[in-house]
């Protein structure tokens, strides 16, 4: 997998994620949909991860975490569903980020057993706000996947909740709050791409 993100690359700045966290690192991850068959054997073996979990339906949030949930239900055999960003975070507070489910979606997920999936996890953000939702809706979230897990934040913020993370790929990567960023008490101009 972690060819995957070299393709891909990632450029070096200073950056506020949609978490608020700050990262020296930023992937485009839309590009790794651009050839699906590319993604092939991340997403069997995610699936052959996720399935011991025995999942009902699998859900992502837009645009990345979607995709990859429907891929990975249609391999389980169980109902895929995504959530939208309502609400972006901003300033300096951290997971302010809200998901929801369409409308038509929300009655469907009560009493599922889910897994809530993404394609890169490095905070956890948009997998927290769809946790939330799906619990609101009445879902029981019983495994957090994603294909590749970008430092131990998000994982560590999970495994707080008594959910397991499974990933195809991991790698180090540094974030910090405003307070605490080298990059921020350099004076360095922070670029939004939450």
């Amino acid at each position: 997998m972690t060819h995957l993100l070299d393709r891909i690359g990632g450029r070096r700045g200073h950056f506020r994620m949609e978490s608020g966290l700050h990262a020296a690192v930023w992937f485009d991850l839309d590009q790794l949909f651009v050839d699906p068959k590319i993604l092939d054997p991340a997403i069997v073996e995610l699936t052959e991860k996720l399935r011991p979990h025995a999942v009902d339906a699998v859900c992502g949030p837009l645009v990345g975490g979607a995709l990859v949930a429907q891929l990975l239900a249609r391999r389980l055999a169980v109902e895929c569903y995504f959530t939208e960003r309502v609400r972006a975070g901003g300033g300096s507070g951290l997971f302010t980020a809200r998901y929801q489910l369409p409308p038509g979606l929300r009655a469907r997920v009560g009493g599922k057993r889910v897994a809530i999936v993404d394609d890169v996890m490095s905070a956890g953000s948009s997998l927290r706000a769809t946790m939330d939702e799906m619990t609101a809706h009445g879902a029981v979230t019983l495994v957090v996947g994603a294909l590749f897990v970008l430092g131990s934040k998000g994982a560590e913020f999970f495994a707080r909740h008594g959910l397991p993370v499974e990933s195809v790929g991991y790698s180090a990567f540094d974030m910090w709050p405003a307070e605490a960023c080298p990059m921020c008490a350099a004076g360095s101009a922070v670029e939004d791409v939450g």
